[in-house]
């Protein structure tokens, strides 16, 4: 079990980002969120098997049709820092 932090920049708010996030999570049984921040980025939070994880990052820069990721930033949280999620949600 690995988690992974991210920030998403680029057009990533209003075009259905955290809503295709969320569904490729599910299929590949991430656990985590992802959320709007005021800066115009989306902060999503990935645990789950470190093959699942890592392909989800890798999506992570193709994201929803209308979006264009410029930058994500990937930092490595300790799995046992947080409460495991066990589903994954939108804020």
């Amino acid at each position: 079990m690995i988690c992974k932090k991210c920030f998403v920049a680029g057009r990533v708010q209003g075009v259905f980002y955290r809503g295709t996030a969320q569904r490729r999570a599910r299929e590949l049984a991430i656990g985590g969120y992802a959320r709007n921040l005021p800066d115009g980025r989306v902060e999503v939070l990935a645990c789950g098997e470190d093959a699942a994880v890592q392909t989800f990052v890798s999506w992570l820069w193709t994201g929803s049709n209308a979006s264009k990721v410029t930058a994500v930033e990937v930092i490595d949280l300790p799995p046992d820092s947080i409460p495991l999620p066990t589903d994954f949600h939108t804020h």
